[in-house]
């Protein structure tokens, strides 16, 4: 269960920023999150105190590409356990497996390293903000090729409208966001 108060104390401290990467968009802009050490707390502690309990605490946490980075380190940190980049493709100097995903124009790629994880860890997969669920699919992917069992899938903002929350939820992924913004 959500709780309200951090909720909306969290939610009023995210800036929409019309029309922005392109008209008709109302881009959920997390940076005011970071910039203040009080609510940056807040926003870490909302995800440590869930991950703290037994039945949920992962062996891993894997941040996606970029601001999962953010996110999921402080949280790995926290946590005590190990952090895993997966990373846009060319990014990684090691050997690595790939999944490819579709955008609304185009597609990408996302890589780990083969090392990343080992068959059976369990890990919490990060990002800011969900919106297609491609990204975070594409994530789930490249971890159950290794052998990993993603326990679930967290993020501070889902847009349902966009449908990425109910694709990755019909996938078998237990998902996790602290709120929700309507519309595009």
């Amino acid at each position: 269960m959500k709780n309200t108060s951090v909720t909306q104390y969290l939610k009023d401290h995210i800036r929409t920023v019309p029309d922005w990467p392109a008209p008709g968009v109302q881009f959920r802009d997390i940076t005011p999150l970071l910039q203040d050490a009080k609510v940056f707390r807040v926003l870490i502690d909302a995800f440590v105190h869930r991950y703290m309990e037994r039945s949920m605490r992962p062996d891993v946490v894997a941040g996606l590409d970029a601001r999962g980075f953010i996110l999921g380190a402080v949280i790995a940190y926290e946590l005590n356990v190990g952090f895993i980049p997966i990373r846009k493709k060319g990014k990684l100097p090691f050997t690595t497996v790939e999944e490819t995903y579709e955008l609304e124009y185009g597609s990408a790629t996302v890589e780990l390293h083969t090392d990343a994880v080992k068959p059976g860890d369990r890990v919490l997969l990060i990002d800011d903000l969900i919106a297609t669920g491609g990204t975070m699919m594409a994530g789930m992917k490249l971890l159950e090729k290794l052998g990993a069992q993603v326990i679930e899938g967290a993020a501070i903002v889902d847009l349902p409208e966009l449908g990425g929350s109910r694709k990755l939820r019909d996938s078998g992924l237990q998902l996790f966001t602290l709120l929700d913004f309507a519309g595009h």
